[in-house]
């Protein structure tokens, strides 16, 4: 969820380039996570009926502003699943978005996907044909920090202690590939010997519901529990590298260009990997977990 929203930044900002005046409705965190592009962003709602309204509210608001908002195309539809283009559409939008999920009838604009590549193409595909553009993506994403989070951020590793040139580790991920968990097992011995005296200081910043992961798995490394998504993004941007599994942080830390060692078991690299040249893999052959030195050994110097 939150690598998608970095990996479909860089669409957002195509189609703030081309004229278009954003108006973002998703999760309650995205707010802070892209709070420095200074976008506005409506938190949805929990309920069905209330996400409707929602979007009727702000198609309302849109209307006000612009009189022509409702002779065209005004909603992109990001997502693939369906509930997000049926919700615009019974609000009186008029969304785009692929052809996917048995949605088809309920886009004003349905488009044939391209083959399968990294995700990041899929969003810039979407704000490309929106806006008539042929342009191939951005080598980087630019996730901008808002300045007071950084503040708040450098105030915390300077509380803490935390010397420049610490690493930051990402042992927790969610969800599965195709049944397969996407945490690396051997994640506590690898810290383990990251974090051996006189090698390296290890930060870890644990979401809700992780923390006893970095308690019980990874005492060596400092803990940062709690952290809003924009401070966070700050420690990560300040960070000389980041050690993740496929997870979100590791599409936040690449995208305010930091150096990410990215370990992967059965995810496809090619779709998921951080996006920018700096970042590095450690995958066994056919999508196999890394041994522990395999990874020390990508460690850059």
């Amino acid at each position: 969820m939150v690598g998608d929203v970095v990996l479909g930044l860089p669409a957002l900002q195509l189609l703030e380039s081309q004229g278009y005046e954003l108006h973002l409705y998703g999760k309650g965190w995205a707010s802070s996570l892209l709070g420095g592009h200074g976008w506005h962003c409506t938190p949805r709602a929990g309920k069905l009926g209330e996400r409707i309204e929602q979007l009727r509210q702000l198609r309302q608001q849109c209307q006000q502003a612009d009189a022509t908002f409702d002779q065209r195309i005004n909603t992109l539809v990001m997502p693939n699943s369906f509930s997000s283009a049926f919700e615009p559409r019974w609000a009186g939008l008029k969304p785009a978005g692929y052809a996917r999920d048995g949605r088809s009838l309920l886009l004003k604009q349905a488009w044939q996907p391209d083959p399968p590549a990294h995700s990041l193409d899929g969003f810039w595909g979407l704000a490309c044909r929106l806006t008539g553009t042929h342009a191939a993506p951005p080598e980087r994403i630019n996730l901008q920090v808002r300045p007071e989070a950084q503040r708040q951020a450098d105030e915390l590793l300077a509380a803490k202690g935390i010397p420049h040139g610490f690493i930051c580790i990402v042992p927790y991920a969610a969800g599965d590939v195709d049944g397969q968990d996407k945490r690396w097992p051997d994640f506590a011995q690898f810290t383990q010997q990251l974090a051996a005296p006189g090698r390296h200081c290890i930060v870890t910043c644990p979401g809700p519901g992780e923390e006893d992961i970095a308690r019980r798995g990874h005492p060596d490394a400092l803990s940062l529990p709690g952290l809003r998504l924009d401070v966070y993004l700050g420690v990560l941007k300040r960070a000389r590298l980041v050690i993740s599994n496929d997870t979100g942080p590791a599409h936040m830390a690449a995208a305010v260009g930091t150096t990410v060692l990215s370990v992967l078991g059965p995810t496809n690299p090619d779709q998921w990997r951080p996006w920018g040249p700096q970042n590095l893999i450690a995958q066994a052959p056919n999508r196999q977990w890394p041994s522990v030195q395999d990874v020390l050994q990508r460690v850059p110097a």
